[in-house]
């Protein structure tokens, strides 16, 4: 796992509970000035689901708003990934299931071709998160945090009913199974979600 320290980005990231703007261009993260539970949302390298149930005290499921097979036009380096190969492509979120309150969007480009068929099955046909299919399947992986920062919420607003000028903390991670990259996942979520 990362320390806080090598995910800390430029001085110029700034907290929300600090009432300081994000600008359009802020991408800077400073895990040290998160809440508790940001930060722990930020490093984690186990299931973000089960963070998020024992947090919140329901169950949570998972929507799907994209899923599709795509072929990619230029080689994604960090999965790879030549241009020409095909990733299956999801966009979801994660809500709680009492509450239907959305906590988290994921990004995920998956490497299907190197999933076994009961994965692959899972993926498509369940509307189960990915961190429970793996233990499902009870697959060797890790996972490597390879990226973090600082957005707008913007366009993801009504999923989170939130201003889109409010803060979107996100992190970017590789899920490797048999010493190879199979998934690169983006995590967003908005900070006044998590508050201290």
């Amino acid at each position: 796992m990362h320390s806080l320290i090598e995910l800390n980005g430029s001085a110029h990231g700034r907290a929300r509970h600090e009432n300081v703007p994000l600008s359009l261009g802020e991408r800077a993260v400073q895990p040290l000035k998160r809440t508790p539970l940001q930060r722990i949302l930020l490093v984690t390298d186990g299931t973000v689901t089960e963070i998020l149930e024992a947090y919140t005290g329901e169950s949570m499921r998972l929507v799907k708003l994209l899923e599709e097979m795509q072929t990619l036009t230029e080689p994604l380096p960090t999965l790879n990934a030549q241009a020409g190969e095909q990733v299956l492509r999801r966009h979801i979120l994660l809500q709680g299931k009492m509450s239907l309150t959305n906590f988290i969007y994921a990004d995920s480009m998956i490497a299907a071709d190197r999933l076994d068929d009961q994965m692959k099955h899972g993926l498509l046909k369940s509307r189960k998160p990915i961190g429970f299919l793996i233990q499902e399947q009870r697959m060797e992986t890790y996972r490597e945090i390879v990226g973090c920062g600082r957005e707008l919420v913007g366009p993801l607003a009504p999923y989170f009913n939130v201003d889109s000028t409010e803060g979107m903390i996100w992190r970017t991670y590789l899920i490797y199974y048999k010493s190879q990259p199979i998934m690169q996942i983006t995590e967003k979520f908005p900070e006044s979600h998590f508050p201290g």
